[in-house]
This record gives C-alpha cells, structure tokens and sequence, in this order.
C-alpha cells in the first residue's frame, strides 16, 4: 500500500511575520487612516485616553497626513511601499527557505496597522486548516509599544474565535548571531564598495524615556544589539555610537537623539560617517526618508562631507538565513516536517 503523510491537510502550521504597517498610498487621504489606528493604539501613546483623542483628532490628525504623504511620496516604490514589498518578500523568501529544510508550513506577512491586517491573516489562515501558528515579528529588540502591541491584536482576534490555534510569540532576537552576523555582512559590504567611514552610527528607532522607567527591556536589548554587533566588526567604542531616532511629541525619550549627533558630527570635524540601522529589518519611511534624506542633509550642512547610509536587512541571504533559523528553532517539537506512515 502507499505511504499516507502523516498529518493530514487540516492540520497545518504557520508562520505569521508581522511588521508595524505603511499606508497603502502616499497620499494624505490613506495616510489619515494609518495614522488614526496607529497613533490610536494605546501601547504606542501612554497617556489618559480621552485627552490623547482630542489631541489625535483635533491637531494632529488635521496637519501630519500631507506632511507624511510628501514624505511617503519621496521613497515610494513602483511595487508600493517599501516596507510593504520587503516584508512580503521576506514571508516568501521564508517559507522557501523553510520548505528546502524541509519544514511543511504555511508564512503568510501581516501589518499590524493597515492591511493586511493580523485578523484577516489569522482568518485566512484559520480557513486553510492551520491549528499552529508561530508569530515572528519584525522587531529584532521586545518593546511594549511594538512586540506586545502584536499579541494584543493576536489575542483580540482569539476573544472572537470559538477554536483558537495553538500560538507560540517570538518576543525578540536582539542577541541572535545569525542576526547580528547578517548586519555585519551588510556594513562590510557597504564598506567594500563605498568605503569606510570614520564613524559609525547605529540608529535604533526610540520609545519615551519613561517606558523604560516602567519595564520596558528595549533601551537595554539595543545596546546589547549594538555592542554585540562593534564586537563582531572589531570596533573600539571610540569608533561607533548608538543614538535613537524618530522622536515624537515634547516628552523625552531615549537619547542621544540620531539628528542632532549628527550635527555635532559634521560640527565636530568629522567628514564621513556611515548611518545603519540595526532595529529596521526593512527598509521604510524611518530609514529611507528621515536617515538616509534628512539624516544625511543635517550632517553635511553642519560640515561634514560624505554620508553613507547602509541599506538595511531587506532580503539579504545573510538574513533570510537568520530569520530561518529564528523561526525553526521556535517551530521545533510541532510536527512540521512531512512524515509518513506504513
């Protein structure tokens, strides 16, 4: 008789890989909404809700849309938002690679704000007989305002479902080697063919200052990140720094602040640096417009006279390699390779 497989076609594993979102077009009218459930999520604006509502929906909502658009509009890409493209790519280039390990699973990409969305990911999914989910997240470093604003959406999808699947959370990967090998692959590439710079800033994106006070790990897990990866590339501390970038609002948030240490670079004497940015495994609007666009103009107007900005992961073969294995090592004791049964 013929082998049967030995799990049946309504009992799938899959892999969500979720990233933050983008608006599906550069223009004030899509990025209005993206904005509304973005900056709506209590986890990313921790302050009383009902005066958050009036500040959201009252100034800001009114003025950031257009100014984001033209920002959105500078780095679009022919296929869309490029944080949407890579993020797709990568789900692919992921369960391609897991399927040559001989993985049987299903990955599928989701935006936590904007589509496609985490729930009508999970209900496709559910629809497809998956009873297992792995929830990989774009987010090398945990932080409340990113990592466990994906569970909420995850959990507020199971409160509606009468058979929930099986989930597991990857929280971070901020000391993975094969992650930390892949970004130092990246800036050695980038010095290779445009030279080495004097410096090197790693940017992480920043979070209130505040959030770390209550618990928050992420200051600490990019540091980490940061020193692991100056280690592997044999930097002395004098020959890197680590900055935070993307502030919001007046509140202070993680320093040094990205923008103004580059000015005081370009200031300082300092002719080249070179930007990366570790946090990011895609490239999107906080690296493509405000690192490598305004980052760059802030340095040379202050003085200085070159700056290189290292593209980040993207679909890298160094990090379609250290994401396969994140993933397989949080997928390992579920039955996810093809077995067969006399």
């Amino acid at each position: 008789m013929p082998l049967a497989p030995k799990n049946s076609n309504n009992d799938r594993t899959a892999v969500l890989w979720c990233n933050l979102g983008s608006p599906d077009a550069p223009t004030a009218a899509a990025v209005r909404p993206y904005l509304a459930d973005f900056l709506g999520d209590p986890r990313v604006v921790e302050i009383p809700k009902a005066l958050w509502a009036l500040i959201l929906h009252g100034i800001i909502l009114r003025t950031r849309p257009a100014k984001s658009a033209a920002k959105y509009a500078s780095i679009w890409m022919p296929e869309g938002s490029p944080l949407k493209v890579w993020t797709q790519k990568q789900a692919t280039l992921l369960a391609g690679w897991l399927g040559e390990r001989g993985h049987r699973v299903t990955v599928r990409d989701a935006m936590r704000y904007a589509s496609p969305s985490i729930a009508s990911r999970l209900d496709a999914l559910q629809a497809e007989g998956a009873t297992r989910v792995l929830v990989l997240q774009a987010y090398p470093q945990y932080s409340a305002t990113t990592t466990a604003s994906v569970i909420d959406a995850v959990n507020a999808w199971s409160r509606r479902q009468r058979r929930v699947p099986e989930f597991r959370f990857v929280n971070d990967y901020h000391d993975n080697p094969a992650y930390i090998e892949a970004l130092a692959q990246g800036i050695e590439k980038h010095w290779k063919t445009e030279g080495r710079g004097e410096l090197l800033v790693m940017s992480f994106h920043g979070i209130p200052a505040r959030n770390i006070a209550l618990g928050d790990p992420y200051e600490a897990q990019c540091l980490e990140t940061a020193r692991l990866l100056a280690a592997r590339l044999g930097l002395a501390s004098t020959q890197y720094r680590t900055t935070f970038q993307s502030r919001f609002g007046r509140a202070k948030w993680l320093e040094p602040y990205t923008e103004p240490t580059l000015r005081e670079l370009g200031a300082s004497g300092v002719k080249h640096v070179d930007v990366v940015c570790p946090g990011f495994p895609a490239d999107c609007l906080e690296t493509l417009e405000e690192i490598a666009m305004e980052g760059r103009e802030a340095f040379l107007h202050a003085g200085g006279e070159r700056f290189g900005y290292i593209p980040c992961l993207n679909d890298s073969p160094a990090w379609i390699t250290a994401l396969t294995n994140i993933a397989e090592r949080h997928l390992a004791g579920w039955p996810t390779r093809q077995e067969t049964t006399p």
